[in-house]
């Protein structure tokens, strides 16, 4: 933790930045919040992180000038490189009273995965819904409306507008911050596999492959998995697999199955085996793991579990046989990689969850629309995003997409009888 002198000079640096001498104060640390991180004071520099923030908050603050004392929330986002950061600016009574950010990957279409994290975070308890929610240009609205149960606005002018832009900047330099202190952080995880692997007895581990399951009451269940290479994510690598014989919200049986799918190709093709499977679950998940391994020869890969507390955080480490707790430091660099890899896993399987389930959604109603096949239903998809989308289109705007006007003409007949209904 920071010596109380490190403290003092903290305080000293806010009485500046409240006097208006904030740029020389900002880059000042910024190059504290490296330097930290270079020499492995992950505290020091968290604790530099959070006066950045802080101070970022204060500057947004002046600029908050809402007149009609409404609640609502600001969203941005900015993506880079494969990661998306997302901003939340939490207006109550015309005040900006806390901010909030995010660092996350995301796959494919940027609005899609926004849209996931949208639901995700009103389904925690701690975020009330506002009256109005503010959103980027970009984001379909109307989905986000479905999603969250509030009034979804994307000002074209004014304060709003300037509000929007504003999270859209913070979020831009949040990445790029955050950019720094990951790839320091992605380099020293070199140390990391080296140690995991030693408190495992299973030496350096160059491969590891990580699972986990998705679904809703055992709606569209899929399952995926993220590799990575000496500590550093390996997207190419990357499977997805929808579960083809499980009926309900199994995890176990789900996990078996992926599993044997898994390692029955690796087996036929001579593809690398990994050094460690994990498993985004407790025991039982492991067990299935082990008995579709059991199945197939290949037994002796080892593998392991992460189970997750009650706020839904890495908690603890499952291996051996039988399998019992492994203990690792929580500010150690070990267990800073399993939390990459865990929240790395669980993102990539219910990104892939929410686009099956909504594909199938989307499917369904248009089943069975006389010569609307596969090819045309993605085209559908692609331009206009949703079916109340569609619905909402003319004839002509529905055949713009390549699509017959006939074949339009019975899209837009059947979309609009289901919605009357």
């Amino acid at each position: 933790m920071p010596s109380k002198e490190d403290y003092d000079q903290m305080i000293k640096e806010v009485g500046r930045f409240l006097t208006g001498h904030d740029d020389n104060i900002i880059k000042d640390l910024q190059t504290k919040m490296q330097l930290a991180s270079e020499n492995w004071e992950f505290e020091r520099a968290s604790d530099y992180r959070d006066l950045l923030e802080a101070i970022a908050t204060l500057r947004t603050k002046q600029r908050v000038m809402a007149q009609d004392m409404q609640d609502r929330d600001v969203f941005g986002y900015a993506v880079d490189k494969g990661w998306m950061s997302i901003q939340v600016f939490f207006v109550r009574q015309g005040k900006l009273i806390e901010r909030k950010s995010q660092l996350l990957p995301y796959y494919g279409e940027a609005e899609e995965d926004f849209l996931t994290f949208l639901g995700q975070f009103y389904r925690n308890s701690q975020h009330l819904i506002p009256k109005e929610v503010l959103l980027p240009k970009q984001i379909d609205a109307q989905a986000a409306a479905v999603l969250v149960g509030a009034k979804m606005v994307q000002p074209q002018r004014g304060e709003k507008k300037q509000l929007v832009q504003l999270a859209i900047k913070n979020a831009r330099v949040s990445l790029h911050q955050k950019f720094n202190l990951l790839e320091k952080d992605v380099r020293q995880t070199h140390g990391a596999v080296e140690n995991l692997g030693s408190q495992l007895g299973i030496g350096k581990l160059n491969r590891i492959e990580a699972f986990d399951n998705s679904n809703i009451m055992g709606a569209s269940p899929v399952s995926a998995m993220v590799v990575f290479l000496d500590g550093r994510a390996s997207r190419r690598d990357y499977r997805k697999y929808k579960i083809k014989t499980v009926v309900g919200p199994d995890d176990y049986a789900s996990m078996r199955e992926v599993i044997f799918r898994r390692y029955r190709r690796v087996k036929k093709e001579g593809l690398p085996e990994p050094d460690l499977i994990i498993i985004d679950g407790g025991q039982g998940q492991v067990n299935a793991a082990l008995e579709s391994l059991e199945m197939l020869g290949m037994a002796h890969i080892p593998v392991a579990g992460l189970q997750k507390n009650d706020k839904h955080q890495t908690h603890e480490l499952l291996f051996g046989k039988p399998l019992k707790v492994v203990t690792l430091a929580r500010n150690s660099q070990e267990f800073f990689l399993l939390q990459r890899i865990q929240d790395e896993v669980h993102r990539f399987a219910i990104t892939f969850h929410r686009q099956v389930r909504t594909k199938n959604t989307f499917s369904s109603r248009l089943d069975g629309i006389e010569g609307l096949g596969p090819k045309r239903k993605q085209k559908l998809m692609k331009r206009f995003k949703s079916l109340a989308k569609i619905a909402e289109a003319s004839v002509a705007d529905i055949s713009e997409t390549g699509i017959p006007y006939q074949v339009a003409e019975r899209v837009h007949m059947v979309l609009n009888e289901n919605t009357s209904d």
